[in-house]
Parts: C-alpha cells; sequence; structure tokens
C-alpha cells in the first residue's frame, strides 16, 4: 500500500530549498524548513517572501493564497524537529562530507519509514544512502530551479533503493505538479551529463578565440532556437557550481571532455562567477542582476575595422534544393536581382516554381502584399549555364554535400565569373579552403552556412579560412545584416560552431540510451522540461535524418581525433538498418504507427 507524505522536512534554505519549500507549501503541504543558524533562516524567509511577492504582483497568486501557502511553513535550526516528517528534502551545498554527516544525524532521530532524499545534482546517491541505516529508503530528488516554475524532477534510484520508495516519491513529484523521470545512480544524472559536457565544449571554444563569446550564443540561440546562449547559461548557474558539477562528472566517467576547461579555473580565482558576483563570461550592472552592460571583450561595431566594403547588387546560387531556393527566396524579398542556376531548363523552373509557391502561402497568410510577392518573383532569372552568372558580385553554391562535386563548381565559377565577385560555399561539415583551392582567387572565398528553412531561421555562420580577404569577410557581414540575418563568426573547421556544440551532444544522448541508463522518452523529457529546448535529442535527431547526423558526427572525429565524439554504435546499427529518422518512418521512434 502506498505511504502518504503528509509532511515533509526540507533542510537548507538557500535559492533551491527555499524554492522547494514554495513548491510543497503550495501544494497544500506543511514544511519544516531547516537551516544552519537564525541569519540562515532569515535569509531563506527572505527568499520565499520576496518570491511569493512576486507571485502575487503577477497574479500568480492571490493575498490570501500568500498568506495560506506561509503559514505552512514553519522555520526551525533544529534537525531534531524532523521527527515526525515522512520525507526529508536535502538542499545543503555540495559537498558529499556534508550531506552524509547531516544524513547520518537524521537518521536517529526521524521514523524508521521516513524518506531521505537529496536535491544533489551530480553526487552518487548510493555514497549518500550508505551513511545510514536505511539506505533502501534514500533517493535522489533533484528539482531544477527556480524550483516553482521548472517541471522536471529527476528521481535517482540506487541500487538498493526499494521499489516502493520509488513509486511512492514518484507519485509525490506529480501530486505537486511535477514532470518526473526516474534514472540510475550516476554523476550528472540525464539532464547535467548532457548539458554540462555541452557548456564545457563551448568555453573551450571560447577559451581558443575560435569564436566571441556574444556569437557563441547568438548561434546556439538562433541556431538551435535554445532559450539561453552557453556562455550565457554558464553565468546564471554559476561557474564554480559549474565546475563542481564537470569534476564530479570526469572523476566518474573519466571522459576527457567533462574535465573542466582551464578558463573556468582562472575565472574562478579571480573571482568571476558569473551573474552573483557581476561578472563572469559577461559583465553585469550589478551583482545578481540580469543586466548585461558593454566592457572591454564587447566587439566593435564594425567586424573589420577599416576595411572597404565591396558592392553587391546582383546575387548568384547554384543549386535547386531546398536550401539554394530558400536562399534565392531570401535576397529576392530584400530587393535583390538573383540569377538561379540549375543543371536543366526543368529543374530550373520547379525551383521558381518552389518560391512562387512559398510567396504565395505568405499573401494567403497575410504576411506578403500580392505585389510583393510579384516584384520578388519578377527579380528571379532561371539560369543553365554557368556563363549567365557572368556579372553576379556573389554567387552562393548550395550544391549536394559531396567535395568533389562542389570543387567542380567553384572551378566553373571561377573561369566565367567577374573578378572582385565573392564566392560563397553553404557547406554544413565541409572544409571552405577545399573549395577555395579549387578557384584562382581564395582569398575571395568564404562559407555562409545558412540554416534550414533560410527564409525563416536568423542566423548565418560566416566562414572565414586562412587565405579570406578582410574586405570579403566585412561585405558579407554587412549584407547578412541587410538580408535580416544574424552573422556570427568562425574559422574553418569542422561542425563550425553550431554544429561543432550540437552534434557531440546528441551522441552523449545516444550513448546514454545504448547503456540503458534512461529511455529515450524520459531523456528527451529531462531535455526539452528540464533546460528548456525546443526538442529533445531523439526527436531531433528524427528530424535531421540519422544518416546526416552520423556524417556530421564522423566528419567530428575524424577532425578532431576526440574520443569522447566517436559515434555510438547504436547510431551506426540504426543507420545500416535503414532506420533514418521521421523520413523512413523509423529511427530512435517508430512513426509508422501513428496518425
Amino acid at each position: 500500500m502506498a505511504r502518504e507524505i503528509a509532511s515533509v522536512g526540507v533542510v537548507g534554505l538557500g535559492t533551491m530549498g527555499a524554492g522547494i519549500a514554495e513548491v510543497l507549501a503550495r501544494s497544500g503541504v506543511p514544511v519544516v524548513a531547516v537551516e544552519i543558524d537564525g541569519e540562515g533562516v532569515s535569509r531563506g524567509r527572505g527568499h520565499l517572501e520576496h518570491s511569493t511577492e512576486r507571485a502575487l504582483s503577477g497574479g500568480k497568486l492571490d493575498e490570501t493564497g500568500r498568506a495560506d501557502l506561509l503559514g505552512r511553513i514553519r522555520y526551525t535550526t533544529e534537525l531534531a524537529e524532523l521527527a515526525d516528517v515522512d520525507l526529508v528534502i536535502e538542499a545543503i551545498p555540495e559537498s558529499l562530507g556534508v550531506k552524509t554527516d547531516v544524513f547520518a544525524q537524521l537518521d536517529k532521530i526521524t521514523k524508521p519509514d521516513t524518506i531521505f532524499a537529496s536535491n544533489t545534482s551530480s553526487l552518487s546517491i548510493t555514497e549518500i544512502g550508505v551513511h545510514t541505516a536505511r539506505p533502501g529508503k534514500v533517493v535522489g530528488m533533484h528539482f531544477f530551479n527556480p524550483a516553482p516554475v521548472q517541471k522536471l524532477i529527476e528521481i535517482v534510484r540506487s541500487v538498493v533503493t526499494e521499489p516502493d520508495v520509488v513509486t511512492d516519491v514518484v507519485a509525490f513529484a506529480e501530486k505537486l505538479g511535477k514532470t518526473p523521470v526516474v534514472i540510475g545512480d550516476r554523476a550528472g544524472f540525464i539532464a547535467n551529463a548532457l548539458l554540462f559536457g555541452y557548456l564545457n565544449h563551448a568555453v573551450r571554444m571560447y577559451e581558443q578565440r575560435y569564436a566571441t563569446r556574444e556569437d557563441l550564443d547568438a548561434s546556439m540561440r538562433y541556431g538551435c532556437g535554445y532559450p539561453m546562449g552557453p556562455l550565457a547559461l554558464l553565468d546564471l548557474i554559476g561557474l564554480d557550481t559549474a565546475y563542481e558539477i564537470l569534476d564530479t562528472m570526469y572523476h566518474q566517467s573519466r571522459n576527457r571532455l567533462h574535465a573542466p576547461a582551464p578558463l573556468l579555473k582562472q575565472m574562478i580565482t579571480a573571482g568571476l562567477l558569473g551573474r552573483k558576483s557581476g561578472r563572469g563570461f559577461y559583465t553585469y550592472d550589478a551583482p545578481d542582476s540580469p543586466n548585461i552592460v558593454a566592457d572591454g571583450a564587447t566587439p566593435p561595431e564594425s567586424v573589420v575595422e577599416g576595411a572597404e566594403l565591396r558592392e553587391i547588387r546582383k546575387v548568384g546560387v547554384v543549386g535547386t534544393g531546398t536550401m539554394a531556393t530558400g536562399i534565392v527566396e531570401v535576397f529576392a524579398k530584400k530587393g535583390y536581382d538573383v540569377i538561379l542556376r540549375a543543371r536543366s531548363t526543368e529543374k530550373a523552373s520547379a525551383s521558381v516554381g518552389r518560391v512562387k509557391k512559398s510567396l504565395d502561402k505568405q499573401v494567403v497568410k497575410g504576411r506578403l502584399s500580392e505585389e510583393d510577392a510579384a516584384a520578388t518573383l519578377a527579380r528571379i532569372t532561371p539560369a543553365v549555364e554557368f556563363e549567365e552568372l557572368a556579372d553576379v558580385d556573389l554567387v552562393i553554391e548550395a550544391v549536394a554535400e559531396e567535395l568533389a562535386v562542389k570543387q567542380a563548381v567553384f572551378a566553373a565559377l571561377d573561369d566565367v565569373v567577374k573578378p572582385g565577385a565573392i564566392l560563397a560555399t553553404t557547406t554544413s561539415s565541409l572544409p571552405v579552403i577545399e573549395c577555395a583551392s579549387a578557384t584562382e582567387r581564395p582569398s575571395a572565398v568564404v562559407g555562409l552556412h545558412f540554416f534550414n528553412p533560410a527564409p525563416v531561421m536568423k542566423l548565418v555562420e560566416v566562414v572565414s579560412t586562412i587565405a579570406t580577404a578582410p574586405d570579403v569577410v566585412a561585405t558579407v557581414h554587412a549584407l547578412c545584416g541587410a538580408i535580416g540575418k544574424r552573422p556570427v563568426h568562425c574559422g574553418d573547421r569542422a561542425g563550425f560552431i553550431v554544429n561543432a556544440l550540437l552534434f557531440p551532444y546528441l551522441n552523449d544522448a545516444v550513448k546514454m540510451l545504448e547503456a540503458h541508463y534512461a529511455d529515450g522518452d524520459d531523456i528527451d523529457t529531462a531535455m526539452k522540461v528540464g533546460c528548456g529546448l525546443p526538442m529533445g535529442p531523439f526527436e531531433l535527431l528524427d528530424v535531421v535524418g540519422l544518416d546526416v547526423s552520423l556524417a556530421i558526427q564522423r566528419t567530428l572525429f575524424n577532425e578532431f581525433r576526440e574520443e569522447g565524439f566517436a559515434p555510438a554504435p547504436l547510431l551506426e546499427h540504426l543507420v545500416t538498418a535503414g532506420r533514418l529518422g521521421r523520413k523512413t518512418g523509423k529511427g530512435f521512434k517508430d512513426y509508422t504507427k501513428r496518425h
């Protein structure tokens, strides 16, 4: 029979502990809140009063509801007052020694069947549990910050946690209005194990000066729809907290990708902890403020000071796929004359037809007038011969992701396009310098990686090779602004920014599934609900295509030779079996049974 959890003790009233106490009290559960001293109690009470005041002013609570909520919380500095509670949730600092000491004391105070839960985000629940006489009744209850807002709770079972304890805690989490996922005991659990490897990778990119902090963050916000960029998120989490989580993960996994980037340690030593100290990767107008202010690392308005911009009036696009027609539409809508080069008249006409269909949809939805749609279409000229691109100012190649095919296109363009014109490739994974090497003008070649669908996605990765001229970079940067895109700058290496950060994270998720640590739906839920991502990793892999994902992961592994980048065997097996995702009806999920 399921045990009733009628009262709960919360030990630790920092931001997280106070948030957990608020969640419990809001659900009608009486709470005994314990802090180490009177000052801690006052601080915790202040957190709760401030949070509920915000909820009151936001219309999420009324005066009576707020008074009732606060009335359900009793504050104390004595653990002995937890003698009669049914569940204790510990939310003190991430120190194994301190946590085990608290649980050892609680073991002597509480009822024999009281459940002990730790809110740890990275420490071993098994290690915490063995310091009590009831390891079978010890679980992890990892809430996410801010606890009153975030829905996810990771319920962590050790190898000795009793099944009925897990069942009862899951039911209690659901009663609180939360979304629980049940997982085994390993460092980082689901969300942090996947999130912090990605965050650490972003720090390494910044440390190597591969991209600016602004461009790294904009890449993931605009390229992947993430609510925050990685460096801004680290500032919010706290660099010291991030370091501790990564260090714990590394000591358990021995995965070099979890070893904290040296820059993190240097910044912590210098007191640059993020928002809470007023400065981290960014500078804030005050400690604990979200408002970023300019500092010495803020990039200048002009990407290349003093560079003279080349004039771009006419644009050529080579290719007839979704990306090519999307780019044609983007430029034509912004007033540029565009020549769309295809291999045949039929393909060229079909591509212009796809642009017309897209414009017609926008007219129907009221986003575009009929006159503007007609004017946009009139600016597009279909072509079959490369010679018809002779007088364009910029050519964007958007053909198949095969180096030999792209090099043939660049060699042909080099023969016919006027001197001074810029040649760009939309490759997402091939070296841009390899395309440039097929021409006699490598200084005029640049990567312009648009994202699909090009008319909708704001991000463009501007990829400079070691040969790209500064005025070419400055010109395409200004051009991106003129067509309503957000340019980010990076060097010519595998994955550029977005794919280099995104696909190792997706690969780690596959490895987690492969290890039977958690099922695919729970991993997707953890990343969507816990981290606010628009899609879970397996949903995204199925949309991108498992074959495409595997090809990108292989490219990253072959370039960086990083053991952690080696494609997950499960991904290889699914591709071999022809399960490529949505396009084949089956991938990580089965779409053939859905209506």
